[in-house]
């Protein structure tokens, strides 16, 4: 089997469906942040103190590859390829809720790097909120339709605020903010 096809060495590649896109193009750069994230989160998967984390991190990750197959669908498919529901958004604020009951959530912006593990999770979050924003183009500009990966997201980042302080929380360290 060979690992590669020599069909976008033109610059173009295909979708979900009959089209072809070039690389360049805004979906295609929203499946790459997503795609970028969820390397990230293999990161944050890898180095966490935290079973729980691990376990969560890995949901997250298969839910990422459900937003991109949604993302790469083209417009006569996109009706069979929506896959991130309300149900899915509801699931993170619960783990929002679950994990920020744990913490002490800090009055200032904290900054990130107290542990290594708390700044992986730190960095994640900052490339999800990239794909919330470049998912946010595609949806204004009209090429996506399911307002729930815009939310999906959104709560994405939040969760991912709330793992970086329970991170740093079980490795015994406290957050450091802009303010001492």
């Amino acid at each position: 089997m060979d690992f590669f096809t020599g069909s976008g060495d033109a610059g173009d590649t295909g979708l979900l469906g009959k089209e072809r896109i070039s690389k360049a193009s805004l979906r295609i750069e929203v499946i790459g942040c997503l795609d970028e994230t969820n390397a990230a989160l293999g990161i944050v998967r890898s180095n966490t103190q935290s079973n729980e984390i691990q376990k969560l991190v890995l949901e997250i990750q298969r839910l990422l590859y459900q937003v991109m197959t949604e993302v790469a669908a083209t417009e006569e498919n996109a009706k069979k390829f929506v896959l991130i529901k309300d149900d899915h958004v509801l699931h993170i604020e619960q783990m929002i809720h679950q994990f920020s009951g744990k913490v002490e959530i800090p009055k200032e912006f904290i900054v990130p790097g107290d542990t290594k593990s708390g700044a992986f999770i730190s960095f994640a979050r900052t490339l999800i909120r990239k794909s919330e924003r470049k998912m946010t183009e595609l949806f204004e500009n009209d090429e996506i339709k399911n307002i729930q990966l815009l939310r999906f997201l959104n709560r994405l980042s939040s969760l991912f605020f709330v793992l970086e302080l329970y991170e740093n929380q079980i490795s015994g360290i406290e957050n450091q903010t802009l303010v001492k």
